[in-house]
């Protein structure tokens, strides 16, 4: 795995919320499986997961990218959600849900403050579950805002750490130059100042 994603799985393992968001994802749907992946433009990485199914991935594991209606979600970076994939138009021939077993599913992107797409919050289950209601996608969306706030929060913090290491390195460099001018300027003042006694 490359040290970005590594990163990224940090990060959203450093949110304390998370387990309760995903415990709150299930209780909410009835949903056996929700997780936060990080979705680039050729990965799909579980950061995060409550598996009371068993799925089977775990934190760090991969899906092949384009198995996953995530894939797709990170290109029209709507939400996606439906409660049976043998009764929906357009997912009961979808590859997904036949590759994975999946009849229910939900997942909303979550964009970062720049625009920028990091992933998605989303649940699934091998039974029918009613995701379409209102008030889940409302709930899941606004999970997905908190997530997308902390990450934000900790690529600042870590952005102004980097700034403090820079600024202190160069206040360092700073203080060593002005020593040594000090010094410089001193031994030609002192023969100066003994040449005039």
């Amino acid at each position: 795995m490359r040290d970005d994603l590594s990163s990224d799985i940090e990060k959203v393992e450093g949110i304390a919320a998370i387990p309760s968001i995903l415990k709150v994802c299930c209780q909410a749907t009835g949903m056996g499986f929700a997780a936060v992946a990080r979705v680039t433009d050729d990965r799909w990485v579980a950061c995060s997961v409550r598996d009371e199914i068993g799925f089977g991935l775990v934190p760090g594991g991969e899906l092949k990218l384009e198995s996953t209606i995530c894939h797709e979600i990170r290109q029209h970076r709507q939400p996606v959600f439906f409660d049976d994939a043998t009764k929906h138009p357009l997912f009961k021939d979808h590859h997904t849900p036949a590759t994975y077993g999946l009849r229910s599913y939900i997942s909303v992107p979550i964009t970062l403050s720049d625009g920028s797409f990091f992933g998605t919050l989303c649940a699934i289950d091998p039974d029918p579950k009613p995701v379409s209601e209102p008030h889940v996608l409302s709930m899941f969306e606004l999970f997905a805002e908190l997530i997308a706030h902390h990450l934000q929060a900790a690529l600042s913090l870590a952005s102004s750490r980097i700034a403090l290491v820079d600024e202190q390195e160069t206040s360092a460099l700073r203080e060593q130059f002005i020593a040594v001018l000090g010094h410089d300027l001193r031994n030609p003042l002192a023969a100066i100042q003994g040449g005039m006694r």
